[in-house]
């Protein structure tokens, strides 16, 4: 349900809400948040709740350090794992300087700006997101100790299969806080999951990967364990993958999709160092399910990009390079830029490679241009992209690239 602010205001007290949350993320999708009580709401939604942005990576310095939340009611949702009785709710925010005017390293409103442009072309579109995550035991200190949860492998159940408990809970959770999910299951590697949830639109979708981690790093220590979203925790099994799901309507044209795909191809290199942000994000890549070419095909996921078996409503393309450290928001704006890009200048979707990358001959290796190899060569394949420049603020762009 999207509430509008005089419901919200209703709500907290018809509710007993004793705290909201307001929440936000840095450049790199880190979640942050502030808390104040019901009866400094109305002055949130009135002038925004100022708060000290130079303590925050990549926001600013002491020289011109306030910044002001603005929370947005649509996103109201009530946190089920905190008190029944004086409950609280969490909002996702906007960020301002303080003469009002667009904070340019928000990268929610970035992508709100993506949404309109799309709509102005006369597109919506919608993303599903499928993000795996490890299950570490806590050592004494109450840190990860880097031992897996269990050493089931893809889709074993219980009793070898020791997080279906965790996924379970996880699952209730979302649907209690208006989340669909659509399945969950155990991955390839020791002490790894996945729960995917249905697609929606851009802006939603992103917000619900937000909230996705935020519950499974939740549930996961409520239960005594460390869920872990990084590219490659362990050296000996699979990476996390943030597999994004894309599409965009109306799809009339039987070539909207192959040119959105062509868009993305086209523009892979160029944002791989936001798909892809940190050193850990290269050793994933090229091994174990994750791509290293440049490529699509049918249902094949040794390549950067598939297109899964589904009919009508349920076609769509799938992006693999992407790692759940990747900030969301960032993410599906260059998904959307880049797939305006291939429709807008009608880019002809090349040959499929179908073959399996991992096995194939050199000579087909050799025919394809290949994803950066590490983050030094991701960041140069940035810097000087006219895309990226064109898409991306300055002062994100000198954050991502080290300048």
């Amino acid at each position: 349900m999207k509430y509008s602010k005089e419901e919200v205001l209703e709500y907290v007290i018809e509710e007993d809400v004793k705290f909201i949350r307001l929440s936000f993320c840095d450049v790199f999708g880190k979640q942050k948040n502030i808390s104040i009580t019901r009866e400094e709401l109305g002055r949130a939604f009135e002038y925004g709740i100022a708060f000290d942005a130079s303590a925050i990576k990549g926001f600013g310095d002491e020289s011109r350090s306030d910044l002001f939340l603005h929370p947005d009611p649509e996103t109201l949702m009530a946190l089920p794992w905190r008190p029944e009785q004086g409950k609280i709710v969490r909002m996702f925010c906007t960020i301002t300087y303080p003469d009002g005017s667009p904070f340019v390293c928000d990268t929610r409103t970035l992508l709100k700006n993506a949404v309109n442009d799309a709509k102005k072309a006369g597109f919506t579109f919608y993303f599903g997101a499928e993000q795996e995550f490890y299950l570490f035991e806590l050592d004494e200190r109450g840190m990860s100790s880097g031992i897996p949860h269990d050493r089931a492998g893809y889709m074993d159940s219980a009793p070898e299969d020791k997080g279906e408990n965790v996924r379970r809970e996880v699952c209730l959770t979302l649907e209690r806080m208006g989340i669909r999910p659509e399945s969950a299951h155990h991955e390839e590697g020791p002490g790894q999951n996945e729960i995917d949830f249905r697609y929606t639109e851009a802006l939603e979708a992103a917000d619900n990967v937000m909230t996705f981690q935020t519950i499974v790093k939740t549930v996961a220590r409520n239960n005594g364990l460390y869920a872990d979203f990084s590219a490659k925790p362990l050296d000996d099994a699979p990476g996390n993958g943030f597999h994004i799901n894309w599409s965009a309507k109306p799809d009339d044209e039987s070539e909207t999709l192959s040119r959105m795909i062509a868009g993305v191809l086209d523009k892979a290199c160029a944002m791989s160092v936001f798909l892809s942000p940190t050193e850990n994000s290269y050793k994933r890549l090229g091994q174990m399910k994750a791509p290293r070419y440049v490529s699509w095909s049918f249902e094949n996921r040794s390549q950067l990009v598939r297109i899964p078996a589904a009919e009508k409503e349920y076609r769509r393309a799938e992006l693999r390079s992407a790692d759940p450290t990747s900030n969301p928001y960032i993410a599906f704006t260059l998904m959307i830029y880049a797939g305006l890009y291939g429709i807008e200048n009608r880019l002809k979707l090349p040959a499929p490679v179908n073959v399996n990358l991992y096995k194939a001959d050199e000579s087909v290796s050799k025919a394809l241009r290949p994803l950066p190899r590490d983050l030094f060569e991701a960041r140069n394949a940035a810097k000087s992209d006219p895309f990226i420049i064109s898409r991306i603020p300055e002062m994100i762009r000198r954050i991502y690239c080290g300048e």
